[in-house]
């Protein structure tokens, strides 16, 4: 049988979007709603590009503990060392 994953990159992804942004509390209540979707994984964000960045991966992290966290690994590190948590 296939099998299709979900991967949202809106935490991370969808800052880069003109005149869109979230804080922190903001990307806890969306982490929390892609749970509810059952969303297979999250890519939380890239904890390095700023003290925001890394408070709300962590956060996110602490707060949504139903599916698998990603993020994004700093440059020049091999994408297969970005988990946060299984």
């Amino acid at each position: 049988m296939d099998v299709v994953r979900i991967f949202d990159t809106t935490l991370r992804d969808g800052e880069q979007s003109p005149g869109f942004s979230m804080n922190t509390e903001e990307k806890i209540r969306l982490a929390r709603q892609l749970a509810a979707l059952k969303v297979d994984v999250i890519e939380a964000g890239f904890p390095i590009a700023s003290r925001g960045d890394l408070e709300a991966v962590k956060r996110v992290s602490q707060e949504v503990r139903t599916v698998r966290l990603r993020r994004l690994p700093a440059q020049g590190k091999k994408m297969s060392a970005p988990r946060l948590r299984r």
